[in-house]
């Protein structure tokens, strides 16, 4: 099928308006360095609920067949987030098919449409519920024009349901979308968007509709990366470095060549691979390759520490109102300082990628959450143009930021080249933990005073931490940017005082740190509330009523109330426990969504136990509840398992924690009865992936003191170091 004209979104569809770049040099113009720091971070902010660019035509996205079946492809990856589900749903709403009829692809960089963003930051529903609706209703009104003109009446008198036109004054005058693609050579596409349906007429947006990714996946069908086969293919393995600073000074095939199923070992500058007819085999080839490398320094991990301390590195201010840093001066003064570690994202699937070089035309079966960035390392590593590398995204066996990674795929590359066969590249445990990248550490500063009232005065954050985001992008953005604006993800105060401040910190790092669930999300709520309930306790306040009493009185004010107000009765705030426990509070706004949580704990032996996990969720419009609700459960627990279990170490350049035997995760033994209210406000759905993870662990946190006394500043939470 083939279009008149080159499909764009309209004005309604793409509200972003210049780049990045482009904004800060206007504002560079007339504002300055520090203002346009400032513009820039609430244009982060507002980031995640702008619609999505993807020029693709109506025809890219929708395949009919005669059967009157639909395929849609969605060109965000499936994680096990449910997304599939909830895009397909939006699809539906519009294109006015049956649910059954819908079928799932997933998009490659060849087949459906194209989209640079990839499948992160929460903003996949958010960010493509206004285009999919538009390109969806624009299909149904090309195909009513079509049918139409075959049945030659006006196509005001078609109506439609469940993929069937229907005249209305002549019901036995039908005609299936089916029916209708079999008679058009081209498609007219209209110059404006047909009107979208009222929130009333909704049939599946709205609906906990079940995931169409778990069929295949309960019988066995589902492919993963680790899964990717093509007939005479070989598996891949890497030389790595001993420490964390080691680089390859000497690589000679050695003795790999001879070793059982070895085909080849690939040599080239940095790089010593071996490739094998079993993945254990090309194992037992690298330990048989002369390599000698230069260890460089051997860090520890004070050293780590040392480097992401506030007032190491770069600052910049990412949060102005009043003057506090002058109120903060005088007066008492409140502090409390907070620390989280390094952490891995102990995803269920390591990195895996199968590459197949051929003459004309390089194809790749990954586990991406950025399909078009592995295409373009793929291509500059094998010197080819970009179109000729087709990325297939597998299904991925957990994300979290890990799979925005391309090492796999061009690793495959490189040895699918040399090789002349198809390489599969699939890392072990150690080699995820070890040689990936890592959730950085952070420290905080919280400072506030108070005024005669019990109210804040003045509030100052002060957060440094390793690279989140700066290691992806250009290094002139990092320069404009003056921050790193995924470490700082979570880090500005959402409460009123005269005076507000935030001023987020960077420093370089020996060892690969980025993004991870909620990037900086976690940490930095884990300061930002825990001292929020410092500050409450201070003054003999109440924790939620402290909180009440300083939110802005606007939408977003009314969002924070509604949500905690909730919360806290849904948790029995108010209400006595049984003796042994304390209840904790902590909420958050994260890409546009509104999350508070109540945390029921004990404590035997020095044991922190989360009985009970309250949380209350205002997402905005919520298109799958089901779906919805299981991403807050699954952030809770992937942010409980950090706040009690998880931390990367390093020792003599080495990280310790390579494995699970050292890297301990939350278990279903200990993962506590966890109760989701959704709140809905507005026609527009925000993030879900990743702000439920942010309250949990001041949450916790803050019941721990109310149960103890002991105030724990430190991640993960240990009673015993407090003492």
């Amino acid at each position: 099928m083939s279009s008149k004209r080159t499909w764009r979104l309209t004005r309604r569809g793409f509200l972003i308006g210049a780049g990045v770049t482009g904004a800060g040099l206007a504002l560079g113009i007339n504002f300055g360095l520090p203002a346009i720091r400032l513009r820039l971070v609430e244009t982060f902010e507002e980031a995640g609920t702008r619609p999505n660019r993807i020029e693709a035509p109506p025809t890219a996205w929708f395949e009919i067949d005669a059967d009157n079946q639909i395929r849609v492809f969605i060109p965000k990856v499936e994680m096990g987030q449910g997304v599939h589900t909830s895009l397909a749903q939006i699809a539906a709403e519009e294109l006015e098919v049956g649910w059954q009829q819908l079928q799932v692809r997933q998009a490659t960089t060849t087949l459906g449409p194209y989209d640079t963003r990839g499948t992160s930051g929460s903003m996949s529903v958010a960010t493509l519920y206004l285009p999919i609706r538009e390109v969806a209703a624009t299909m149904r009104e090309m195909l009513r024009s079509e049918a139409a003109k075959q049945l030659g009446v006006p196509a005001s008198e078609l109506t439609v349901a469940n993929g069937v036109f229907t005249h209305e004054r002549n019901p036995s005058a039908t005609l299936t979308y089916g029916q209708v693609v079999q008679q058009v050579s081209a498609w007219e596409i209209p110059e404006e968007p047909p009107a979208l349906k009222s929130p009333s007429e909704f049939r599946y947006i709205g609906k906990p509709l079940p995931r169409v990714d778990l069929p295949d996946k309960l019988i066995g069908k589902a492919v993963y990366g680790y899964d990717a086969r093509l007939p005479d293919m070989l598996y891949g393995a890497i030389a790595r470095p001993p420490t964390i600073s080691a680089t390859l000074r000497r690589a000679a095939p050695g003795e790999a060549p001879q070793q059982p199923g070895v085909v080849q070992a690939v040599i080239a500058d940095d790089f010593a691979g071996v490739v094998a007819e079993s993945r254990v085999a090309a194992y037992r080839g690298v330990t048989a390759l002369d390599l000698e490398w230069d260890t460089g320094k051997q860090w520890q991990q004070s050293d780590i520490e040392t480097l992401i301390t506030v007032g190491t590195g770069s600052g910049a201010v990412i949060q102005a109102t009043g003057n506090a840093e002058s109120e903060l001066r005088s007066g008492s003064v409140i502090s409390a300082e907070y620390r989280t570690p390094m952490a891995a994202h102990a995803h269920l699937e390591a990195q895996a990628a199968l590459v197949d070089v051929q003459p004309d035309k390089v194809r790749v079966w990954v586990s991406t959450q950025f399909p078009t960035q592995v295409q373009s390392a793929v291509a500059e590593t094998l010197g080819r143009e970009a179109e000729t590398v087709e990325v297939i995204p597998t299904f991925l066996g957990g994300g979290f930021g890990r799979k925005s990674g391309i090492e796999p795929a061009v690793e495959a590359a490189r040895l699918a080249q040399a090789a002349g066969r198809p390489v599969h590249v699939g890392w072990n445990r150690l080699e995820d933990m070890r040689y990936g990248y890592l959730r950085p550490p952070t420290h905080h500063i919280m400072r506030a005073t108070l005024n005669a009232d019990g109210k804040i005065q003045a509030i100052e954050h002060q957060q440094a931490s390793g690279h989140v985001a700066n290691n992806f992008i250009p290094g002139f953005l990092s320069a404009v940017l003056g921050s790193d604006f995924g470490a700082w993800r979570g880090a500005l105060i959402p409460y009123v005082a005269p005076h507000v401040r935030t001023v987020a910190w960077h420093n370089d790092l020996p060892l690969r740190t980025g993004w991870w669930r909620g990037l900086g999300l976690l940490a930095n709520i884990f300061a930002i509330e825990s001292f929020i309930d410092e500050l409450a306790h201070s003054v003999g306040a109440d924790p939620l009523q402290f909180r009440l009493d300083h939110l802005p009185n606007d939408e977003r004010g009314a969002r924070f109330r509604k949500v905690l107000e909730t919360v806290a009765q849904n948790a029995g705030w108010s209400e006595p426990l049984p003796e042994g426990r304390a209840r904790g509070l902590a909420c958050c706004i994260d890409a546009t969504t509104v999350v508070a949580q109540v945390a029921e704990v004990s404590v035997v032996d020095e044991a922190i136990r989360v009985h009970r996990v309250t949380a209350v969720v205002d997402p905005g419009l919520v298109v799958n509840p089901d779906g919805a609700t299981a991403q807050t459960e699954g952030s809770i627990v992937m942010g409980l398992s950090s706040t009690l279990l998880e931390e990367i170490t390093v020792e003599d350049g080495r990280i310790v924690e390579a494995n699970f035997d050292r890297y301990p995760l939350l278990t279903i033994k200990d993962t506590p009865d966890i109760a989701v209210t959704l709140l809905e406000s507005g026609n527009q759905p925000f993030g879900m992936g990743e702000p439920p993870i942010g309250p949990i662990a001041a949450a916790v946190a803050n019941a721990v003191f109310a149960l103890t006394g002991a105030r724990l500043r430190r991640l993960p939470l240990d009673l015993a170091e407090s003492r």
